[in-house]
C-alpha cells in the first residue's frame, strides 16, 4: 500500500515528526487512522497528541494538539505524504462510561508534492478542517473523522482533498 510514497520521504517525515513532539512525548496519546480518501485511495494518519482540560471555561471542553503525519499512498505512482498539526477544540459528554465526545478545528498541513492521483493542490502548504465524534473504549478512544484539506483559494486551481477515517487514540 506504501510503495508508491518514496521510502526517504515516508522516513524523513517520520524522523520530522518525531523530532518535533518529543519534548511532550510523556504526555502524549498515539493516535492511528486509516481511511478513504475522494480518489477512493486509502490513508493513512499517524499523531501524537495531547489534550488540555478548558472546565474552566465550559464543563466538558478541551483542546487536543497534534502533530504527526498524513500518507497518502496512489495507485499512479504519485503517492504523497505531509507533516500535519491539527489543533480541535473537543466537547466530552455527561460522564457515563463512554463519554462521547465531538470535536472541531482547523489546523495545517505540509505536502511533499504539489500534486495527488492527477490533483492539483497548487501549494504544499493546505489548511486541515476536520470534525469528529467518537466514544472511550477502555483507556482509549475511536473516532470516525471527515478532514478536507485545501488552500483556501491562495492559488488557483484549488483542487482540495476530502478524507474520511476510523481512528483509534491510545495513551502512551
Amino acid at each position: 500500500m506504501l510503495k508508491s510514497i518514496s521510502a526517504r520521504a515516508l522516513l524523513g517525515s517520520l524522523l520530522l515528526g518525531a523530532t518535533l513532539s518529543i519534548p511532550a512525548l510523556a504526555e502524549a496519546d498515539l493516535y492511528v487512522a486509516v481511511g478513504k480518501n475522494n480518489e477512493s485511495e486509502p490513508s493513512v494518519k499517524l499523531e501524537l497528541d495531547r489534550e488540555y482540560n478548558l472546565a474552566h471555561w465550559q464543563p466538558g471542553l478541551s483542546l487536543r494538539l497534534a502533530g504527526g503525519v498524513l500518507l497518502l499512498p496512489g495507485d499512479e505512482g504519485d503517492g504523497n505524504a505531509a507533516l500535519i498539526v491539527t489543533p480541535a477544540f473537543r466537547y466530552t459528554f455527561a460522564d457515563t462510561a463512554t463519554r462521547p465526545f465531538v470535536e472541531a478545528g482547523v489546523g495545517g498541513a505540509l505536502f511533499l508534492d504539489t500534486h495527488y492521483e492527477g490533483r492539483d493542490l497548487s501549494t504544499a502548504f493546505q489548511f486541515e478542517d476536520r470534525v469528529a465524534a467518537g466514544l472511550h473504549v477502555g483507556r482509549g478512544e475511536v473516532a470516525v473523522a471527515f478532514t478536507h484539506y485545501s488552500n483556501a483559494d491562495i492559488k488557483k486551481p484549488n483542487n482540495g482533498l476530502d478524507i474520511v477515517t476510523l481512528g483509534y487514540r491510545h495513551p502512551l
